[in-house]
């Protein structure tokens, strides 16, 4: 499956790095990323490709929501699906 990931907040060292790591820690690849700083604002999204049959997408959701509370983040993942479809209207 593919999905579209948004990761917004303060800037801080270790965003990246805690991201990615729970991305990885659930078996979610990370296909492309883009980020920017706009003042003291870090705003990132990222496609990412997993395996739905083994790490469910309310599963990933709920594993990138623990990351953004310790992070003091709002991340949120959807279908690429959806997402397009969202965007296209």
């Amino acid at each position: 499956m593919r999905a579209i990931m948004t990761v917004t907040g303060l800037d801080h060292t270790g965003i990246i790095a805690a991201v990615a790591s729970a991305a990885a820690a659930n078996d979610a690849n990370i296909v492309n990323v883009s980020q920017t700083l706009m003042g003291e604002y870090f705003t990132m999204i990222l496609q990412i490709e997993f395996d739905e049959s083994h790490t469910p997408l309310a599963a990933l959701q709920s594993a990138m929501r623990q990351v953004g509370s310790e992070q003091g983040l709002d991340i949120h993942i959807q279908s690429e699906a959806i997402f397009n479809a969202m965007h296209r209207l």
